[in-house]
């Protein structure tokens, strides 16, 4: 039978209802999402049941429809456009963000406006543009990638937190101009900092409807299409019915009607569901309200939600079209409803809808974020099992490393081929948690590299290697960063980098009383590199979630003021680095657990970490000379809890290089 045929005979019997239009506009929402080519689970959302032939078949039209195009014009006259388009909005200037409507790191790829406009795709950034001038505001990770991305002739490059937007606008914004921005795209928060500095210029802002480079983005993807999945109680440790119960109480005690969700984080947690819309994190994008009665309407697109996804919601969550949370804020807003909205984290949309409507919009903290970042007993358990797999696979590829890059045979990517092949071995594997850093000698020293086929190197003897990584697995999420010497360590490398060890240990010993804040932690891994004129541009720890996302809030450690106290079950990157521009950079990156502990005699409650990653250090970049009798009994004791735990799942070579590379200092 022919493939024709095949998905001729499909459409008249399993594929009832669908037509080849409505299948191949679920293939372009497919195609727009970071799914892997070979998988077919995404199938599911056409029938929960399909032969092997017709998934094939579907697979190939998949593929014959290809990848969405992006137009080819360059930076200058994608920029001269979008000046045109804001002349017919009658706006003199336009904020870009790297965001999307719901506000997250990791976004699809039909929100990336910031990268199809100026070529910048790191992570975070904003760019201004006005009928005169353009700026594209980053922070200290992205300081030299923005410079090699963006034309620097067309748009000047700015610190965000030594030179913020903000600042900006208050010295070359028009005077009296409007400045355009995208509701969905801004936090509340976020605009009213903004508002002050144009009021300098008798400035305004204005939203509006329409984002204009929607507009003039030719062949701007569809939304992702992927499909909601069930993530079982085995691995979530509470289902959602008990989840939603109490949350709903705490609705009841603050006088709140309804609380809007708009983190597909908080969703998946609070739903016990996963998907795949954004690169990296297992996330179905949509928007939520949950009602004081424990029931969740859930506004997404209603092919995500395959039968048995549906079954698992049950009856008390409501599963609506996207196109219908407006109506729905609306109708809460005419019946008097006071309704909470996270106006930090959550599109200045909602705000604005709700108030328009008549409705009393309450700001307060996403009441999902805190029991998400306290992990509970079975998530605790889960992390600390991915992340021991996760260490065998960093292990395997640690001793693969030692044995072929100083003949000057791999190169950057090759490594990150061979520990994402590593990682995919492990049990309960599913994805990487980011895209991996591999950055050897002088690409070392860029934050966040991103190796590609032009800025591939080869490693060589003499440098130092810095692989930042991670693995999304169905019980836990991981991150480690390594930097590993090439041969034989120059000693100025050595020694910044036992002072970034020292730091790290510093932080890992830590133990500091209920109520502390990253913020107040943050020195204590930087003092050992300021006591000799160094530190490093970046936070210290990031929060981490359950198989959510690898920067997950509210918890930090960092200079930042702001951060909440750290708790009980939070899980945390211990990550201290060195970077000299040109030559090498140095981090390294634990993940560490918030655990209580019981001081002998004393007065408070007291907070302490474990340190969860296990892969042993580079001995060879220590100086043990700069280390004192605490520290280096920190180091033994650590290495020697990497090899009881990981040396019994390695073969006999790789057990062999653990012990030495794990050896007492």
């Amino acid at each position: 039978m022919s493939a024709n045929t095949v998905l001729e005979t499909a459409l008249k019997t399993t594929l009832r209802g669908h037509s080849l239009g409505t299948i191949d506009a679920i293939i372009d929402g497919v195609n727009a999402s970071p799914m892997a080519a070979d998988d077919g689970g995404w199938t599911a959302m056409l029938d929960a049941q399909l032969p092997a032939d017709v998934i094939s078949e579907l697979q190939q039209r998949r593929g014959l429809r290809g990848d969405h195009p992006n137009d080819a014009e360059t930076s200058d006259l994608r920029l001269k456009r979008l000046r045109e388009q804001l002349a017919v909005c009658h706006v003199d200037g336009i904020l870009v963000p790297r965001s999307d409507e719901h506000l997250g790191e990791y976004i699809s790829a039909r929100a990336e406006r910031l990268q199809w406009l100026t070529g910048f795709n790191g992570s975070a950034g904003l760019a201004i543009v006005t009928c005169e001038k353009a700026v594209i505001f980053t922070d200290g990770r992205y300081t030299l990638q923005v410079r090699d991305q963006v034309d620097v002739n067309l748009y000047d490059t700015r610190h965000i937190s030594d030179a913020p937007p903000s600042a900006w606008l208050a010295e070359f914004f028009p005077i009296g101009g409007k400045l355009a921005y995208d509701p969905w795209l801004h936090t509340q928060d976020s605009l009213k900092r903004l508002e002050a500095a144009l009021a300098e210029r008798q400035a305004s802002l204005v939203p509006l409807a329409d984002n204009p480079i929607d507009q003039i983005w030719h062949g701007q993807p569809p939304y992702p299409l992927t499909p909601m999945v069930a993530h079982g109680d085995e691995f979530t440790g509470y289902s959602s019915a008990s989840k939603r119960a109490d949350l709903a109480a705490g609705l009841a005690a603050d006088g709140l009607q309804a609380f809007v969700l708009t983190s597909p984080e908080s969703i998946a947690w609070l739903l016990n569901v996963r998907g795949g819309d954004v690169p990296r994190t297992p996330l179905s994008q949509g928007f939520a309200i949950l009602h004081q009665n424990a029931g969740v309407d859930l506004f997404i697109d209603p092919r995500k939600v395959t039968p048995a996804t549906r079954e698992h919601l049950g009856n008390h969550v409501q599963v609506r079209d996207r196109d219908a949370f407006g109506a729905a804020l609306d109708q809460l807003s005419a019946a008097g409803a006071r309704i909470g909205i996270d106006s930090g984290n959550s599109p200045a949309w909602v705000w604005e809808r709700v108030t328009a409507a008549g409705g009393t919009a309450v700001n307060s903290d996403d009441p999902v974020e805190m029991p998400r970042a306290c992990k509970n007993a079975t998530e605790m358990a889960g992390t600390i099992a991915a992340h021991k797999r996760d260490g065998v696979a960093v292990c395997r590829f640690l001793a693969w490393l030692d044995r072929h890059a100083p003949n000057g045979t791999v190169s950057e990517m090759d490594a990150v081929a061979k520990l994402s092949q590593l990682r995919s071995d492990g049990e309960h594997f599913r994805d990487l948690s980011f895209d991996t850093i591999s950055g050897s000698g002088p690409n070392g020293a860029i934050v966040h590299y991103r190796v590609s086929p032009q800025t591939n190197r080869h490693l060589q003897s003499g440098d130092l290697y810095l692989v930042d990584s991670g693995g999304q697995y169905l019980d836990g999420t991981t991150d480690i960063t390594r930097t590993i010497a090439i041969g034989s360590p120059g000693a100025a490398e050595r020694t910044c980098f036992t002072h970034v060890l020292k730091g790290h240990i510093a932080l890992a010993t830590a133990v500091f009383p209920v109520g502390t804040t990253g913020t107040q932690l943050d020195a204590l891994a930087r003092a050992p590199l300021w006591s000799v004129g160094l530190d490093f541009d970046h936070g210290t720890g990031h929060g981490v979630g359950s198989y959510l996302g690898v920067h997950e809030g509210p918890q930090r450690i960092s200079k930042m003021p702001g951060s909440p106290a750290l708790r009980p079950g939070m899980i945390i990157s211990n990550e201290p680095g060195y970077y000299r521009t040109g030559s090498f950079g140095i981090r390294i990156e634990n993940l560490v657990l918030v655990q209580s502990v019981k001081i002998p005699n004393g007065e408070r409650d007291m907070l302490a970490f474990e340190t969860i990653t296990l892969a042993p250090i580079d001995r060879r970049l220590i100086d043990v000379a700069l280390l004192n009798p605490a520290e280096r009994a920190w180091m033994d004791s650590y290495h020697d809890r990497v090899y009881q735990s990981v040396s019994p799942h390695l073969d006999a070579a790789d057990q062999a290089w653990l012990a030495d590379a794990t050896a007492p200092l």
